[in-house]
Formats: C-alpha cells, structure tokens, sequence
C-alpha cells in the first residue's frame, strides 16, 4: 500500500472504518424471515452497500461489501440477498460478500423476482430474462415492446407454480408461464400506469396501485375487480396486507403518507400523515405480526405497532439519520463516542461510535416552541428555525442548563439547545438594541465553564451572553469589534482571553472580563475560519488565499505558515495533543500538518469535497462530511496500533483518491495482505554502536554482568547452598548444553578413529586460556576486540576468574597483565563500553593491587590510565553538573 515517501499515494495516517448516520435510501426495503432463529430481518440499501437489521430490536446485524456502483434495486428469498446495480446484480450470501453475479443485461436492471432456483430481472428496455441461481446461466429471455409494454411492476402470485404477472406503465397486465414460454392471459387495465403489485391474503386476489393513487382489489382468476379504493396524494408507491385477523392494507404514496384500507368495510380507517418526509419507498406489514416497517428516501427506518383501539400505528422503534447534507460536525465531551450534527434540514442530532442505539435527535429548532405546544400544531413546517450553520457545544454544565449555543442561516437570534433533555433550549440570544435587518450571527463560542456564549455578527459586533440567564453580559468594543463581518470568536481555557478576527484582515485580541482590546495584528489575507486548540494555547487560522496561519495565543506571534491547498479551506481540526492540524478543503483533499516540524506529512483525495472534519479527543478517529452526503464517515487513526513514518511528504507529491468508508471494495483479507508488505519507509533504523567520537558511549550489555564485579564473594557467600543438590529418581530426558550465559546445545563429538590413542596430548593441559592468548596477540598486532568480545560473553563469575588468571601466580604473565591495562586504555581512548572499562578496571586493581607496585612496566601503564581516567571523568562530571543546573532552574523558576 505505502512505497517510499515518494511512492506512497494513500494516506498513511487514516484508514477507512465505517459510516454513521446512514440508514435508508429510495430503494424499497427487503423483509426476510430466518426459521432457524425465528427472527425477521429487514435489509435496506445505503448507496453502494447494504444494511441488515434485526427488526426485534432495530440493531445492525450485517452490512455488506461493497458493489461498484449505486445499488438501483434489491429482492431476497430465504438464502440469498440480490442487488442490482447498473445493468448487473449479484447475489450476496450472509448479508455480506458476493458469491453469484449475472451479466447479461444491456440496460439498467430495475425489477428483480426471486423464483425458487431462479432469479427474474427486469431492465429498463423490458427484457426480461430468468436466470439459474447457481449455474449463473440465462434460462430463458423474454423481450418486450416499450412502447407497447414497459413492465413496470412485477409479482409472483401464490399457488400460481411457474406463472408470473407483469404490470406495465401503459396499464395492461399480463400473466406468463415461464416453464412453457407462454402468455397466458392478458388484463386489459384500467389506462393508467401499475406501479404496484402486491398479492392479497386470499388466494387468486391481488392489489394493483396505479399512478392515478387508485388501489385495485382484482381478482386474477375469473378478472373481476373486487373493490376500489382512491387516494389523492399521488401513484402508490407499494402496498402491504396485515396477515394478522385484521382486514387491513397499508398503501404508500410520495408525500409521504400512508392510508390505512378496511377490506370488510371498503372504507379508508385512519391516515398516518408524515410517516416520511419523503416518498414511502417501501411498507411490509411482518407475517401474523401487527407490526409495519417502513422506508424513505429521507434516511429513515421506521417500524409502527398497530396496537391501538382505532387501528391506528404508532411509532414502535426506528433509525433515522439527516435527510440533506450535513452542514457542522463536532464531537461531543471527552469520551470520544458523540458526534453532533446540524444539517440542511435544520434538525441537530448526535451520532454514537459506539452502537446505534445510542443515537438521539435533538429535533428541529421551533421559532417558538410553547405556541405549538399550546396550539398543537401538526404542521410545523411554518414555525421551523433555518438549518444550523455553526454551533459550539460543552458538557462542563449540561445537567445544569443549556451547552450548545446554535447561529441559524440568515438568522441574528442564535439558539440554545440541551443535549441531556435532547431539545432546544429556553432562550434566543441576540442583541436588543439592533435595528437592522439584514445583520446575521456568523460566529459563535462557549467558554470551557459551559457559562457564557460569544456570539460574532456580520455587522462586526461581538457579544457576550449569559447561558444559564440568557442575560446580556456585554460587548468587546465601543461600537463594534470589526469593521468588517466576523468570521471566528475564540475563548482560551481559562476564560481570560478572547480572540476574534474579521473580514478586514484584523485578528484582535481581548481582555474577557474587562472586554478591553489587548492587541491587534494585521492578516495577509482575509481570515474564513479560526480554530484554537485550548490545552496548548495554539490558534489554528484558514486565510482566504488558501493558506493557513498558526499562532501562538501567548507569545500573539504567527509560528507556523502552511500553503497548499488549491482551493478554499472548509474546516480544521487539531489533534488531542495539538501536534496535528488536519485541514480540509474544496480541491477535495484531506492534508495533516505537523507543528512541530512545521511540515505536511499526509495528504490524500476524495472523490467529494470534505465539509467539516473533527478529530476524536481521544486521538482514534478522524469523522469527516461531505458534500451532498448524508453520514458522517469516520476514520481510524492507523498511529495508534502500528508504526508510521511521520517523514515530510516531498514537493511533488501526488495524492490518490481515497474512498470513502463503507463503500470501497477493499476486501478484509486483501487490505491485512497488503499492510504486511515491507515498506522502505517502515525499515527499522539501526542505530550506530557510537553516534560520535566525542561521545561516551555506554554497552548494551544488561547491568547485572558488569555492576556487581566487585561484590562476588559477598554474593557467592550468600549464595552459598545449604544441602548437597539432591539427584531426581528419575530424571527426564534433557538435551546437553554448553555452560554460559546463551543457552546452546552441546554437539556430539564424532570420534572418526575408532583406534583412539592412549598417549596423552600434553597441549590439552596448558593453563592458558582462550581470553590469554587473544590478550598475547593483542600485544603484538595492537588489537584488542576479539579479547573484549570474549570478556563480553562472559558473566560476572567467569570473568573474575578470566582477570585472577592474568596474575604470574595463577598462569598468566606480567605482559598478560600489561596487555590487559593496554585494553582498557584503548576502551577508554575510543569512549566505548565506558562502563566496561570502570567496572573491569576496578575489578583488576581489586584482585592484583599488591603485585602492581612492584612491576614497574605495570606502573607505567597505571600512571597512563589514572590521567585518561580523570580527563574522562572532570569533562562527564562539567556536563551533569550543567545539566543539573538548568533542571533546577526549570523546576523552580516562575515561568
């Protein structure tokens, strides 16, 4: 996935997770029922994939992979889920993954039928061809005229084995065997387009929906129409029957409304109005069940209980996300599992990372909400505030009152919202004194106490209020803070700050409480967007020229400059730690600028521009929105469970174009394969056994082989055991090993001369050891890194013996002896294994101190030594006293 720095094209920070906030689109649901755990499951199409829920509770059971394109159509019969998309459909097997596709088709696929082994798709050409499931192979086609018969609906009537009824859009109805290839009979309608078939609990009766909101009850055996009913919102859209004793259909139309039919009574009983904001895409009343799930394009799954004594439905469970694109996003609290969300169809609602349960609305604004209390107002499309443009949000006083203040398009009041009661708030909060019409709040704030709001207008007054009273509580200002419009208001962590920028180019800073103006600094360029990142103080600035300005609030200085961006900047966000700006802009691209480095160091494409872009507070995902989609897409935060190579992105790089999450075909097993792949950048860096000459470099051996050298005989004393070991009555079998510090297996000697000689081979005795003769060499060639390497494999016992042996007494030599200290001069000389050389030095002098004084070649090395070790020591010890120092002074200078 990722080459060299100059290779890599997707994004090396964020991975693709999942979608929020999708639910449903136009294409009409599929209800399944599953025998085995006795369970209805509702299937809904979002785009490119597809959503099963289990109706029980409404929980997310599956989604599937995802198809090319936009899926146009879906059926399902008891294994297999079909999807169409373009002029191909697959069928998915477990709700997830594609076990079957069908090309055949030369336009788009609108109709599928289920038929046992088989499956029928219609396109919108009527061809109609009928497919074996399993072989993939076409049965048979049957083509038709359009302009004559445009199927338009399709059915598989009960009992009828092998026949089909086709509606068409010119209002005729024909009934096909597909086994003998023959039209049976031809309905001659009612001249107006079918757009709904839908079989009745009786037997030979089906329900034909015409595009003049006509429902015909007909009977399909001797074709003869039962009953009519009439609706006046529009062609139906589909019909349900209730299979539970009550004689009831359910018909959808595209105002969204849907008519509930007494079949006894021939009569309409009750209307459910508004049931969508949308068209009813589709509407299926659950087997023997009183309950009816409905669908919409306006992003809604709802299921309604018919429990009532006038056989009205009412609002059981459901999963309801935006109907129009997103406008601000933003988590909520510190937990990192809120996403709050305002939307061009002016309800603010919150989405949970965690389960979809814990999603809530916090409803649409009301101009004034007691009025339609009082009146009751069904419709409240007239009293419905404008969608929400920016808000701010703080839990610090949610319990207590209102966290969320709100400014509103084309709106001067800015609303409060309470997101523990999920609803708008008590007060509107704008000034009273203004006259004008045409001024519009443009910026708004909330301290991180959760007590006040600051609130920027367009006529360049900002305004403090009061959340809890809705009280007034001042202007920063005499007249107006800005000559021009406001376009950010900021408030730092301890509200003794204020930073506010207009229109003109001017970022001003002031004194909250006193509301007097600190100082003012010119801009570049106008500003359109202003972020502060609290905790660090750090001011976050997107100019109009498509450059970003980073300030710091204490110093009042611009610390960092970013351009690159092609296009205006639409959103930032800072990362926890405030190490991260992640900008996103119109040209489409997500980029992620390192502060500290001052450098861009991932960037990458969407196939459609990110609106607002938000980082979790606790660091794992990045939520995106944007333009003309509904969800919120979240993005994983690859930094925290691997390695990431954090190198600057070059000058020409080129991003690649990311999908979106939820709807890449990036299968699990393909995206783990390609994670595994070594990359240049993730090679491991191996660090030089000595950064610099200059430098004391210390080994990399663990302490306990150097630092108890001089404590043995205390230890081994001890150490020392009580008992003799006993030996185990049966041991198991071990395979030898060598004796040392790294555990090797002994190999077995091969004795190749089966006439072993007798006569003892008098070298084998020499009381020399291997340590000894490296030492001799070194005294002639001058190296010494063989005899260290072996001094290092040893452990703390053999090396006291290795030393004891240098002596005259034990086998050595005072040349032995001189090579030795000649050894440790050299560790000394090139500062490595410093803490070697002290602890084998000390060790020498403590085993051979009496003999030294009477060797004078010895002496003459100690003298050489004494002076390296002390120069050593008097520049190490000027360092940690200097070090020492400014530690102090940090710790207790008043900063």
């Amino acid at each position: 996935m990722e080459g060299g720095a100059g290779s890599r094209t997707a994004s090396a920070l964020f991975a693709g997770f999942r979608a929020l906030g999708l639910f449903s689109n136009d294409v009409p649901h599929v209800v399944r029922f599953n025998a085995l755990k006795r369970r209805f499951y509702v299937t809904t199409c979002v785009g490119k994939s597809f959503h099963t829920y289990d109706v029980q509770k409404l929980s997310l059971v599956a989604v599937s992979n995802s198809l090319p394109q936009d899926i146009c159509c879906m059926a399902a019969d008891g294994r297999l889920v079909f999807a169409a998309y373009g002029n191909v459909f697959s069928a998915f097997a477990r709700n997830k993954e594609v076990v079957h596709t069908f090309k055949g088709h030369k336009a788009e696929i609108h109709l599928l039928q289920p038929f046992g082994d088989h499956v029928i798709s219609v396109d919108s050409d009527s061809i109609l061809i009928i497919w074996h499931i399993y072989s993939e192979e076409e049965y048979l086609q049957l083509t038709f005229d359009k302009s004559v018969f445009k199927i338009s609906t399709i059915l598989h009537p009960s009992t009828y084995l092998n026949k089909i009824l086709l509606g068409s859009e010119q209002g005729s109805l024909q009934l096909w065997n597909v086994k003998s290839n023959k039209l049976l009979y031809t309905f001659p309608g009612w001249k107006v387009g079918v757009t709904a078939l839908q079989q009745a609990p009786a037997v030979d009766v089906v329900a034909v929906g015409l595009m003049s909101g006509q429902v015909i009850i007909h009977n399909i055996k001797f074709d003869e129409t039962l009953m009519k009913f009439r609706q006046d919102w529009g062609p139906i859209t589909s019909i349900s029957f209730r299979t539970d004793g009550h004689p009831i259909m359910a018909a959808g139309s595209p105002c969204g409304h849907i008519g509930l039919w007494d079949l006894e009574d021939k009569k309409l009983i009750n209307q459910m109005r508004n049931a969508h904001s949308t068209a009813i895409a589709g509407l299926t009343f659950l087997h023997r069940e009183p309950l009816l799930v409905t669908n919409g394009a306006d992003n809604a799954l709802r299921i309604w209980i018919f429990d009532g004594p006038t056989g009205e439905g009412r609002l059981l469970r459901f999963r309801m996300g935006h109907s129009a694109p997103l406008t601000k996003i933003r988590y909520y609290g510190q937990n990192g599992q809120q996403i709050l969300s305002a939307s061009q169809d002016g309800t603010l609602q919150s989405f949970s990372t965690i389960h979809e349960k814990f999603n809530k609305s916090l409803g649409h604004g009301l101009i004034n909400k007691k009025r339609v209390k009082r009146k009751g107002l069904q419709n409240t499309m007239s009293v419905r505030l404008p969608p929400i443009t920016k808000f701010a949000a703080e839990e610090a006083r949610e319990s207590d009152w209102d966290g969320i203040i709100a400014c509103h398009q084309g709106k001067l009041s800015c609303s409060t919202w309470n997101y523990q009661r999920s609803t708008i708030g008590a007060y509107f909060l704008k000034p009273k004194e203004l006259k004008k019409d045409d001024v519009t709040a443009t910026a708004v704030d909330i301290t991180s106490c959760g007590n006040f709001a600051v609130i920027g207008l367009s006529s360049g007054t900002v305004d403090v209020y009061n959340m809890q009273s809705g009280i007034h509580r001042g202007s920063f200002g005499k007249d107006q803070a800005h000559k021009g419009s406001v376009r950010g208001v900021a408030v730092d962590g301890l509200n003794q700050l204020t930073v506010t920028t207009g229109s003109e180019g001017l970022l001003k800073f002031w004194n909250f409480k006193s509301k007097i103006l600190i100082q003012s600094m010119s801009l570049e360029s106008s500003p359109n967007i202003m972020l502060l990142h609290r905790d660090s103080g750090i001011l976050g600035l997107a100019l109009d020229d498509f450059s970003i300005s980073v300030l710091d609030i204490e110093t009042r200085k611009v610390v960092r400059e970013f351009s690159g961006h092609q296009g205006q900047i639409n959103d930032m966000a800072f990362s926890p730690d405030g190490r991260w700006l992640i900008s996103a802009s119109m040209d489409c691209s997500i980029r992620t600028w390192d502060l500290p480095s001052g450098c861009l160091i991932d960037s990458f494409l969407l196939d459609s521009a990110p609106l607002n872009v938000t980082m979790s507070p606790t660091g794992d995902f990045l939520a995106t929105s944007h333009v003309d989609h509904l969800g919120i897409y979240l993005w994983s935060n690859v930094s925290l469970y691997s390695v990431v190579s954090l190198r600057p992105l070059p000058t020409d790089y080129v991003p690649s174009v990311v999908m979106l999450p939820g709807t890449c075909q990036i299968q699990d097993v393909e995206f783990s394969e390609e994670t595994i792949e070594p990359s240049d950048e993730m090679i491991e860096y191996d660090s030089p056994e000595q950064l610099n000459e200059q430098l004391v470099t210390l080994s990399l051996l663990p302490e306990s082989r150097w630092k108890n050298l001089l404590n043995l005989d205390v230890i081994k004393k001890k150490n020392k055991p009580k008992e003799p070991p006993k030996v185990p009555k049966s041991a198991p079998f071990f395979i030898p090993t060598v004796p040392g510090l790294v555990p090797r297996y002994a190999v077995p000697e091969q004795n190749n001369d089966p006439q072993q000689s007798k006569v003892v081979n008098l070298g084998i005795l020499a009381q020399k050891s291997d340590f000894c003769l490296k030492l001799e060499e070194g005294l002639v060639n001058n190296k010494y890194e063989a005899a260290l390497n072996l001094l290092k494999e040893l452990g703390p016992s053999g090396i006291e013996t290795e030393l004891r042996s240098l002596s005259p007494d034990c086998g050595g030599s005072v040349e032995v002896m001189q090579s030795f200290l000649k050894m440790i001069g050299m560790m000394l000389d090139r500062k490595r294994d410093f803490e070697l050389a002290q602890a084998y030095l000390a060790l020498f002098l403590k085993l051979h101190l009496k003999m030294l004084p009477s060797e004078p070649v010895l002496l003459e090395e100690l003298t050489k030594l004494s002076s390296q070790v002390e120069e050593n020591w008097i520049h190490l010890q000027s360092l940690f006293n200097q070090s020492l120092c400014v530690l102090n002074y940090i710790k207790s200078a008043l900063l």
